[in-house]
């Protein structure tokens, strides 16, 4: 009984619709991310190269999923990005107080880090209208950044989710089941692992 109590918990944490409310949850949960590109610059010129960049799928609680960027040409992974959009972003419970509170190393898989694979891409109109008012209701600081930086908004358009929050190795979703995904509500009347987490 106790071997099949064990298999019912690990099938449910491998489900498509779990691993993408995880996904969803973090994402939401977290104000920046580690982007990697690859490097237009030498000495590293075809290298990944990887840098600090804050993002906002939306309001904390209420996110859309989609990570969004204020980024500016002068910025040296950007200009990769204009050579390669293709890119990775890694975001990582570690950034909040749940994975120190619980004795989380931040590699530990019990502290959930997500990768979104995709590519980064400028936006306009409604969708720009969208990226501000999700970045600079969590990162107000940048309503001032210089003008003559000629900031824009962009956002991943994403193609794979890689997810690890718990051992038995990385799980993988799609980029639908990541936005079919619904974090903060419940599931067949039970909290998903995202409503637990809120309480960081």
């Amino acid at each position: 009984m106790k071997d099949r109590s064990l298999l019912a918990v690990c099938v449910a944490r491998s489900s498509p619709l779990s691993v993408a409310r995880m996904a969803r949850f973090v994402v939401n949960k977290c104000d920046w991310a580690s982007m990697a590109t690859i490097s237009t610059h030498d000495p590293v010129r075809g290298q990944p190269f990887s840098n600090a960049f804050s993002i906002s799928d939306g309001p904390a609680g209420n996110g859309t999923g989609t990570p969004y960027l204020y980024l500016t040409h002068l910025e040296i992974s950007v200009q990769d990005l204009q050579v390669n959009p293709q890119s990775s972003l890694s975001v990582s419970l570690a950034q909040t107080s749940y994975c120190k509170n619980h004795g989380f190393d931040p590699q530990s898989p019990l502290c959930a880090h997500i990768i979104l694979s995709g590519s980064v891409v400028e936006v306009n109109g409604s969708d720009a209208s969208v990226a501000k008012a999700a970045l600079f209701s969590r990162h107000p600081e940048m309503i001032d950044w210089p003008a003559d930086h000629n900031w824009f908004f962009a956002k991943m358009n994403i193609t794979q989710v890689w997810v690890l929050d718990y051992f038995g190795g990385v799980k993988t979703i799609t980029p639908e089941e990541y936005y079919r995904a619904t974090p903060y509500q419940k599931h067949n009347g039970e909290s998903s692992r995202r409503d637990r987490a809120s309480l960081v």
